[in-house]
């Protein structure tokens, strides 16, 4: 079953090859070097555009392989449960480009990329219950690196860095104290 769009691209596909074998009937009885000819060519060449659709179309028809599947799935935080923080660090949000956006960080789990020159590390934080957070004001906040074996190494104490989440940076922050790995 096809809707209303998909049956008006058929008949324009159908409308415009009909033009197109029109044209071919015209230019093939028509004078070499008439304008008749011309216009039989001109016809022609309307079908063109269409070309690219039904080669895509045809592609699109083409039976696919499935992905392999993943020999080791990548890690989340989901699979890591309970939080355990891996630093102490002092986070300044930074204040958005509307005042209306400017309301505080409400309780709960965070997840973003702490991000040092040029290097991202997947990282999350917790503003808990009944806490929230102000805009332009430093907070103590702990936080969990996704990766703490690869990550804690490029954050010594006193590294400075930024908050990075989607296409943002939201906070600016450094480290305040390392904690201990756990066993």
């Amino acid at each position: 079953m096809s809707t209303k769009i998909q049956f008006r691209r058929k008949v324009i596909v159908a409308v415009l090859l009909c033009v197109a074998i029109g044209g071919a009937v015209v230019r093939h009885y028509a004078v070499p070097g008439s304008t008749t000819r011309d216009i039989g060519t001109l016809l022609m060449v309307l079908w063109v555009p269409i070309i690219g659709n039904v080669i895509a179309w045809l592609i699109s028809k083409r039976p696919r392989r499935a992905p392999p599947p993943a020999a080791v799935a990548p890690p989340s935080f989901d699979t890591l449960g309970a939080f355990a923080p891996h630093v102490l660090a002092e986070l300044t949000f930074r204040k958005p480009a509307l005042p209306s956006q400017d309301i505080p960080i409400a309780p709960g789990e965070y997840r973003c990329a702490l991000v040092i020159d040029k290097e991202g590390f997947s990282a999350r934080w917790v503003v808990p219950p009944g806490d929230a957070l102000e805009r332009g004001k430093p907070a103590a906040l702990e936080i969990e690196f996704l990766s703490p074996a690869i990550a804690q190494p490029k954050f010594p104490q006193g590294a400075a860095f930024r908050v990075l989440i989607g296409h943002s940076f939201i906070a600016d922050g450094r480290i305040l104290q390392l904690r201990p790995a756990l066993p």
